[in-house]
């Protein structure tokens, strides 16, 4: 789920930088701060947005610099367990896929691909399956669940995903579902208006 957070905090605008717009100098400040990291409150931090900085700072005895409150907001990535998102497989191996999920690559093991035997073509970089005959490959879309999150403080992050469930996997895989459920609504009207045409209704 992406999410605006706004923060407080303080910046410290060296001497060198002094004279220049302060906004200017307080976004390049945040966004060498924030920008690409992983913490467990925000999850993945995409952007720096929205910047207004105090323009009275202080000093610290000792730093030539000036010390300025700054209020912002951060476009974040937070991805929630059982939370359904969609995206593009960009990565195939043998123990199945990686699927790009906003800013970060979720694994889809094999074991959560399908409901089925699943083979590895190393040349042509497929995964498929034995009796259904379906294939996930780079550049398909799919929509799957998030099952897992681990955001570790160290600046990195992991994310398991499932596709073994009703309406998830490959597009292709949930437009087939949806055509043999409507297509097994249609076969049990049949009987339900071929009785009223015959009792006249």
């Amino acid at each position: 789920m992406f999410k605006l957070v706004t923060l407080e905090d303080t910046i410290r605008i060296p001497p060198e930088k002094f004279g220049q717009p302060i906004e200017s100098v307080g976004y390049e400040q945040l966004r060498m701060k924030y920008e690409g990291i992983v913490d467990e409150e925000l999850g993945y931090v995409i952007a720096v947005i929205d910047i207004k900085v105090n323009p009275v700072g202080k000093i610290i005895p000792g730093d030539g610099a000036t010390f300025h409150k700054v209020t912002f907001s951060l476009l974040t990535f937070y991805p929630i367990i059982h939370e359904i998102v969609e995206g593009e497989v960009v990565e195939i191996a043998e123990f199945g896929a990686f699927v790009r999920i906003g800013p970060i690559d979720a694994l889809l093991h094999v074991s959560q691909l399908m409901d089925d035997f699943i083979t590895y073509d190393e040349k042509q970089g497929v995964l498929m399956g034995k009796e259904t005959k379906r294939t996930l490959t780079t550049g398909d879309p799919v929509r799957v669940r998030i099952t897992a999150v681990s955001l570790g403080r160290g600046g990195s992050g992991k994310i398991g995903v499932t596709a073994r469930q009703p309406f998830l996997g490959k597009f292709e895989w949930i437009e087939q579902e949806i055509a043999q459920i409507s297509g097994k609504e249609a076969e049990q009207t049949k009987p339900e208006q071929a009785e009223s045409e015959e009792k006249g209704e």
